[in-house]
């Protein structure tokens, strides 16, 4: 069975950011930001995916991953 994996972590890291920064930078509340970072969502909210990615300056495939 396929399932997503998040890799904001990896995204941030790469980019030296912290969540602190990050939830600044989107004004996403940092409690939702964390559950995002440590990839424990069951349901996407597209807003915070595409305001993740505008901060990050990245595309959606780098944040998230089909894992088969």
């Amino acid at each position: 069975m396929s399932s997503i994996k998040l890799m904001i972590r990896e995204a941030m890291e790469a980019r030296a950011m912290n969540r602190y920064q990050l939830c600044k930078m989107t004004g996403i509340p940092y409690q939702t930001l964390d559950r995002y970072f440590k990839d424990n969502i069951s349901r996407y909210d597209i807003d915070v995916l595409l305001k993740v990615c505008v901060a990050l300056d990245c595309g959606i495939e780098e944040i998230i991953e089909v894992v088969r």
